[in-house]
Formats: C-alpha cells, sequence, structure tokens
C-alpha cells in the first residue's frame, strides 16, 4: 500500500513561443549559419588534382613543347665552360627540356651526371638509356688507353636471343629485374627494353640477336616477362620497335625499310608479341622508323610519322595508352626526309608523345609552337601528350625526389649476385649445332698446341679477352691471334702455315649482324680459313659471340658453337662448355635456314672429374 500525503499537480500546458521570442531564435541561428559560412569561405579549399595536373596548367605553350624532348648525353666527364657541358645545359636551362637519353659512361659519372642535370632543372628530368643487355649495356667497358683496363660497371647480361636460347622465363624476369635495379640506382627511369621484334630474316642488318628470336609465341612469353621483372622494380619496360623491326634487310639508320607483309601477316607474327606485351600492362613502346603499307593505307611512310599505324592501329585497335618515344629522329629514315621541326610536327599528329634525339631540340621546340599557333596541331592534343609524360614523372615520384644516393651504387650495381644471374644465362644459353667426331668436350691436354683466332671490329679491345684467357688456363700454350676487317691477305697466308702446325684451332667470331650492303660481315679472307682448316684435316671449331647465321658460309666447319654476345659472361661459358667443365643444353631460338630449325641443339653433358677425353 502507497503511503498517504497530497497527490501531484497535473503538469502544465506548454505554451505557444511569443512572436518575440520566435524572432530572436531566428536571428540567432542566422548568425550562426553566416559564421560558418563566413568560416568555410575563409578556409582554403582543397586542390584534389594530381601533380601532374597541376604542372601541365602553370607550362607555357614553349614549355610545354619542352617537355616534349629527349636529347642524346654522352655520361662523360664535362667541365664546366666546355662545350658539351655548356650544350647539355642550355637543353635544360633556355629550352626546358623534360628529359635526356644518357649514353656511355661509368656508374658513378652518369649518376653524378644526372644529379648535377636534375639540380638545374625546373622539373625533374625523366631519363632514358638503351639498356637492351642490362644496364651495362651503356654503363660497363669503358677502356682507359694505352693498355685496354676494363673499367669495369654495371651487369652486362648476354643479348636476348642468348634468353631466347635458354628457355626460361624465369631468366627473362631476372634480367628484366636486375636491369630495373641498376638504372634506378644511377638515376635512369626508362630501361629502352626489351625488343620485341621477331627477327625471322637472316639478313637483318640491325636486329639479329637483339631479339629474343624467331617465333612470335615465344617472343611474347620472354618479352612479358622482362617486362615484369623492370616494372616491378621502378621502372617503366618500353617495347620496341613497333610495329616490328624483325623481316627487314635494310638499317634505318642510313634508309627506309619497307616490310610488304599483308595485314593477316603482320597481325600473326610482328604485331603479336606487342599486343601480348600490351595487355600484360607495358608502360611504353618506342616506334620504328619503318615502312609498313598494309598498315598504312598503301603509303610508303615511316610508322614514326604515320596516324595510320600509332593513332588508329597501336592506340585505336590494339588499346594502348601509354607513353609512346619515337625512334631516334635523327636517323636517316627520318633525317632525310624532313627538318628536325617538321619531323617533331609529323610525329605528334602521328600519335608519338616523346621526340627521341630530335637533330635541332630548337628547331623542333619551334615546330611544335608554330604547329599549334596555326592550328595544324591543337593545344588540347598537345596537352594529352605533356600530360602522359608528367604523368610518368609523377608514377616514379620525381616530383619528391629527382636525386640518386652515390654511396648506394656501389652497394646495388654490377654486384655479385647480379653477375651470378648474368652467368647463368650465359651457361645455360650455350647451343651446340654441329659436332662431328664427337670434337666437343675437349680432351683439355695441358700440353697441345692450340691456335685461337678471333675476328672482331677494331674497336671492341674486349673480344677475346676473356674467352681466351679461360682457354689459357687449360692451354697455357694458347697461341691468339687477333684478325679485323682489314687484316692483309698476307697475314692470312701467315695463319693458314701456322694452322698446320696446331693439334687444334679455334676460330671465335665478334660479330652480330650483316653490314648495309646486306653480305655477311665475315670478310671472305675469314671464311676461306675456315674451309682451309677443313681442307687439310685441322681439327677445328667456330664459335659465334652474336650472329648465329655465319656457319652457311662455312657447312664444313667441323663444329660449329653458339655463345650469342661477347660479354664477359658469355665468353666465359663458352670456355667452360667446350671444355667439358659445363653441360651444353641450349637450342637455338631461331631458325639457321637451310641447316637448322628452331629448337635445335646437341645436348652434352657436364664431363665428370673421371671421365674420359673424347
Amino acid at each position: 500500500m502507497s503511503g498517504g500525503g497530497d497527490p501531484s499537480p497535473p503538469p502544465e500546458t506548454p505554451r505557444a513561443p511569443d512572436a518575440d521570442s520566435l524572432a530572436a531564435y531566428a536571428a540567432s541561428l542566422d548568425a550562426m549559419l553566416d559564421s560558418v559560412a563566413l568560416a568555410e569561405a575563409r578556409a582554403p579549399v582543397q586542390d584534389t588534382r594530381s601533380w601532374a595536373e597541376r604542372t601541365l596548367v602553370e607550362l607555357s605553350l614553349e614549355e610545354k613543347a619542352g617537355q616534349l624532348l629527349m636529347p642524346w648525353v654522352l655520361g662523360d666527364f664535362a667541365p664546366e665552360g666546355s662545350q658539351s657541358h655548356e650544350r647539355v645545359f642550355r637543353f635544360i636551362e633556355e629550352q626546358k627540356i623534360g628529359g635526356v637519353i644518357m649514353s656511355v659512361g661509368t656508374p658513378f659519372e652518369v649518376a653524378a651526371k644526372l644529379n648535377d642535370l636534375q639540380a638545374h632543372a625546373d622539373l625533374p628530368l625523366l631519363v632514358a638509356a638503351d639498356l637492351e643487355t642490362g644496364a651495362g649495356f651503356r654503363m660497363r667497358g669503358a677502356i682507359h688507353m694505352p693498355g685496354s683496363v676494363d673499367l669495369g660497371g654495371a651487369t652486362n647480361f648476354p643479348s636476348l636471343m642468348a634468353v631466347g636460347a635458354t628457355g626460361l622465363e624465369e631468366l627473362a624476369y631476372e634480367m628484366g629485374r636486375i636491369t630495373a635495379v641498376e638504372a634506378r640506382a644511377v638515376g635512369v627511369h626508362v630501361p629502352f627494353a626489351p625488343v620485341l621484334d621477331v627477327n625471322n630474316n637472316p639478313d637483318n642488318p640491325i636486329i639479329n640477336v637483339r631479339s629474343f628470336g624467331e617465333d612470335p609465341e615465344k617472343v611474347a612469353e620472354m618479352g612479358i616477362a622482362f617486362i615484369r621483372g623492370v616494372q616491378e622494380n621502378g621502372a617503366l619496360a618500353t617495347g620496341k620497335h613497333f610495329p616490328g623491326h624483325g623481316d627487314t634487310n635494310v638499317d634505318s639508320h642510313v634508309g627506309l625499310p619497307v616490310i610488304t607483309h599483308n595485314r593477316a601477316r603482320m597481325d600473326s607474327v610482328e604485331l603479336r608479341p606487342f599486343q601480348r606485351a600490351i595487355d600484360s600492362g607495358m608502360g611504353a613502346i618506342m616506334t620504328a622508323h619503318i615502312s609498313v603499307p598494309s598498315l598504312n593505307g598503301g603509303v610508303r611512310e615511316p610508322s614514326t610519322l604515320s596516324p595510320e599505324v600509332l593513332t588508329n592501329v597501336l592506340r585505336g585497335e590494339m588499346g594502348f595508352d601509354g607513353i609512346v618515344f619515337t625512334d631516334a629522329m635523327d636517323m636517316s629514315a627520318i633525317a632525310r626526309q624532313h627538318r628536325s621541326g617538321e619531323a617533331a610536327v609529323r610525329a605528334l599528329e602521328a600519335g608519338a608523345d616523346v621526340i627521341l634525339m630530335p637533330a635541332s631540340v630548337s628547331g623542333a621546340i619551334e615546330g611544335i609552337v608554330d604547329a599549334v599557333g596555326h592550328g595544324r596541331i591543337t593545344e588540347e592534343r598537345l596537352d594529352r601528350s605533356v600530360l602522359r609524360v608528367l604523368e610518368t614523372k609523377e608514377r616514379m615520384r620525381l616530383h619528391e625526389n629527382r636525386y640518386v644516393a652515390l654511396e648506394e651504387i656501389s652497394k646495388t650495381v654490377g654486384i655479385p649476385a647480379h653477375i651470378e644471374v648474368a652467368d647463368r644465362i650465359a651457361g645455360r644459353a650455350i647451343t651446340l649445332l654441329k659436332n662431328d667426331n664427337d670434337l666437343l668436350p675437349l680432351a683439355g691436354t695441358s700440353s697441345a698446341r692450340v691456335m685461337s683466332v678471333s675476328y672482331r671490329r677494331g674497336s671492341d679491345v674486349l673480344a677475346g679477352r676473356y674467352f681466351n684467357r679461360a682457354l689459357r688456363e687449360t692451354y697455357p700454350r694458347l697461341r691468339a691471334v687477333e684478325v679485323e676487317g682489314d687484316t692483309s691477305e698476307d697475314e692470312y697466308q701467315e695463319l693458314r702455315r701456322r694452322a698446320r702446325e696446331h693439334a687444334l684451332v679455334i676460330v671465335s667470331t665478334y660479330v652480330t649482324s650483316v653490314n648495309v650492303s646486306g653480305s655477311f660481315t665475315l670478310p671472305k679472307d675469314l671464311v676461306e680459313f675456315v674451309r682451309y682448316l677443313d681442307q687439310i684435316g685441322v681439327p677445328h671449331t667456330v664459335v659465334s659471340f652474336g650472329n648465329p647465321y655465319l656457319i652457311t658460309d662455312f657447312p664444313d666447319v667441323q663444329s660449329y658453337l653458339l655463345a650469342w654476345s661477347g660479354s664477359e659472361s658469355s665468353q666465359r661459358a663458352a670456355a667452360a662448355a667446350m671444355l667439358g667443365k659445363r653441360e651444353i643444353n641450349g637450342r637455338t631460338p631461331t631458325r639457321v635456314p637451310p641447316l637448322y630449325e628452331i629448337g635445335d641443339g646437341i645436348q652434352i653433358p657436364r664431363r665428370g672429374p673421371t671421365a674420359g677425353a673424347r
């Protein structure tokens, strides 16, 4: 039972606010809203545009044109005031170029020079380099004369065709990975690699062992693995040379090659590796100064300058949205036809983004600016290419840090772990196509009289150096002889006389292609010397450190070994294979008509320590 007491009073009925109260409340609310609006107006508006987009709108027309130019720079020591120094800094400070293509130099020289160039640029420079066989393709093998001292440098891999001969995509990936790591360490962002050309013409004077091989699908698979290695390690892979330079017999440095194949053939062979690479996410492509009428409406015009090829086929049909670099615009296929300004404008009209190595930087800028001023190129079209360049720089985070740490180079570039990968590729690639009387592996008798004849270009001072050094470890009495293109007939006569005195003659060739006249680069006297060895019955072998097709000049040679490149790794691997110190299990990724087919290669196991000599 509840206690007693007075009951609670009923609740009061709420009263409606009077007019004065409502007015006061409304005024208070208005004041609060005005305060919020004022605060928002005073707060800075957040710019959601990317660095590339913000930068683009700040550039003048001349600066936009400069961003699309990439002149050539040598990685040498160029002191202030020198002609070389002033040329480059004029490009950067006055003409506001967007990047450079770096050529030969040691890793420290290249890195220091690039840091200096970057410091003088308003916007970070995009740096490219031809690194088809790794950073060592441009940053190794510098020679101090006199004495021919190898100054070392970055990792130099065997040729891409050597990688094709291994048949191992994982080695292509590793080559791409190391190329990217070493390139970024010295300040290079865009390795112009890999070559995606299908080399199916033995008379090709420009591609040859630069290609992975002759099978379009294998070229695509190896290329994609290489591209992954590059782009997963901070650099931008560049497939070249679009739409395919493999079936040409003219060097585009000196003329305009014409490929007459129909569209169906181009789709199934030449374009196949590029399409596969585009589908896999390749970031850049380099054009070829070749004419393909079936892609170009029947017109014989360089693909670099063709809207049908670069815009309709590459960007439209094939779906490529990356950055398009022209091949070097000072090559004869372009330079003989157009002045630098006109060539640059035509390349942009075609669909290219970056004008590589224009014959004149100032001429190219003037041509582009004039073309926009006269409505030949819209500024919107120009902006698309400039934005691709700026976005590439942003993806590389160059807007945050454009420099490299010199103290890190020796920990990253040319280190033993990287050289070991180059050695693996070189060893796995060694391919034996002929081996009469089981000449290889060699007996390795230390007292044997062996003569090693090396054919090389006069400038190739490393040709034979490592090969003969490795042979001499087994044959201390090795007689090493060098011959060149101008070696006299009398000297060859002396070689014939000496050959009779030796138990074995090894002929090694350090050439990669055919000359501009379309004939094999081996001189007639050397070919006759090899044939002479067969005639007199002296045991002999030819080792090609490059062009695989040379055997067609001496098909009766006793033994024919392919090492695919003259790199240090390839020279050492060839000697080891010949002496039975490692297995021979490479298979040729290209036909050698009419003698050998893709996949041919004699397999020889490594000779055991107690095995008898053959």
